[in-house]
């Protein structure tokens, strides 16, 4: 009974070490859980800034040099006025934070649809304007690798459904982590490039393909496999009349092809595969597995990244497939999950040099879904994902709630700068 003692104490006198209860619903504040171990003056700051001017406090549980001189206060009445004063705060900090994170999303959104724009454009345009079309791709992905190289970490952001037609949004989610994976793997600004034009560009060639065939199916017959294997060669083509650079007409060349020698068209393996191009081939998988032709066919991007690793890794280079889940984490972006406190959630944010704790949008039914906001479990040392669900697992007001995306669609956006057991107002 001892160790559940606890005293009322003044706001002024938090410190860090001490163990608090806040006694406020899990949605008036910005904490993970209502009661914890105060690890920060950031912390007792927006404690502060709840507007309430007592605290609950547990010494047992606290870890101070020197508990004795903490007293506890009087429980004095707190005036209405006070109280409606918190609450008018509470309901200001919610809103901000709700306004912010919507104006992140939509500006993501709008940079993706841009692009699905831009490529579209590049099919319309590619007979007969190549060279404009190579100019205004190129300008493009030198804007987002120098946007890569500059900006610190990068954060790997899940977008709504609806972001345009497959065969547009493919290598728009391509080009993104190829990008984001070759920073990730350290290449340089030349090969940056070269990777994300051949990502942007190395379908291009299923133009010449008709509907049927632009999306490898195991049921294909030989001529229709045969036809399918043909854009790679139409790629090229197309590709060396808009004048790309050797290395990302190589990597386009390639992007099929196997570590083991099983790819096509001209079944290399090993060494005779160059690194760009082994990136294009794993992040194209990753994202056929995500977005199949038929959307009951589709992996969640946790069973994706396991089916990768548990059966394909002979296909792919080892250095990239490591470095590629180490970007993404165990549960990236789009995966439905259970945290260990036994809700329901879905990664809508990985930060890509610090995937473990991503950012999720939890089931809570006494918030309007619209009014959701992000957990970020980086700043919750307490909480962890518990285990990946297919949608399907989900109870049903769960699932209206999260709406778990049938297509996959990703952008970046620049990571959120958290110290551990640091929560962002």
């Amino acid at each position: 009974m001892d160790e559940a003692r606890s005293e009322i104490i003044d706001v002024e006198q938090l410190r860090p070490g001490m163990y608090i209860e806040l006694e406020l619903g899990w949605m008036a504040h910005p904490f993970p859980t209502s009661s914890f171990k105060i690890s920060s003056d950031k912390q007792i700051e927006i404690i502060r800034g709840l507007g309430r001017q007592q605290i609950r406090y547990v010494p047992a549980k606290s870890d101070l040099p020197d508990t004795a001189g903490v007293e506890s206060a009087a429980t004095d009445l707190q005036p209405a006025q006070a109280q409606k004063n918190a609450e008018q705060l509470l309901r200001q900090q919610h809103a901000e934070r709700l306004t912010a994170q919507q104006r992140d999303l939509a500006m993501c959104e709008r940079r993706f649809g841009q692009t699905v724009r831009q490529y579209k454009q590049a099919l319309e345009q590619v007979r007969s304007h190549p060279s404009e079309v190579m100019s205004q791709c190129q300008a493009m992905v030198n804007g987002y690798v120098s946007e890569m190289l500059t900006t610190g970490e990068s954060a790997i952001r899940l977008l709504s459904d609806g972001m345009g037609d497959r065969l547009s949004m493919h290598p728009v989610n391509i080009s993104i982590l190829c990008m984001l994976l070759g920073k990730q793997m350290g290449l340089g600004e030349t090969e940056m490039t070269d990777l994300g034009l051949a990502a942007f560009l190395h379908d291009i060639g299923k133009l010449e393909l008709p509907d049927r065939v632009r999306w490898q199916e195991s049921s294909f017959s030989a001529p229709e496999t045969k036809a399918f294997q043909a854009h790679v060669a139409q790629s090229v083509m197309l590709c060396q009349r808009m004048g790309l650079p050797p290395g990302a007409l190589q990597a386009i060349a390639q992007h099929h092809e196997m570590m083991d020698g099983s790819g096509f068209p001209a079944r290399l393996k090993g060494d005779a595969i160059t690194l760009p191009a082994r990136i294009l081939a794993l992040v194209n998988r990753y994202d056929d597995l995500c977005n199949p032709s038929r959307p009951a066919a589709a992996l969640t991007p946790h069973e994706a990244l396991a089916l990768l690793f548990a059966q394909s890794r002979s296909c792919f280079d080892s250095t990239v497939l490591s470095s590629f889940i180490r970007m993404m984490g165990v549960y990236p972006p789009g995966s439905v999950a259970q945290l260990n406190d036994e809700r329901y959630a879905m990664v809508v944010s990985v930060n890509s040099s610090r995937p473990l704790k991503p950012r999720v949008i939890v089931f809570d039914a006494k918030v309007p879904k619209h009014e959701a906001l992000i957990l970020d479990l980086e700043a919750a040392p307490e909480l962890g994902i518990k285990r990946s669900l297919k949608p399907s697992g989900l109870p049903d007001d769960a699932l209206n709630y999260l709406s778990p995306r049938q297509r996959i669609c990703y952008f970046f956006e620049p990571a959120v700068d958290l110290h551990p057991h640091e929560v962002a107002p």
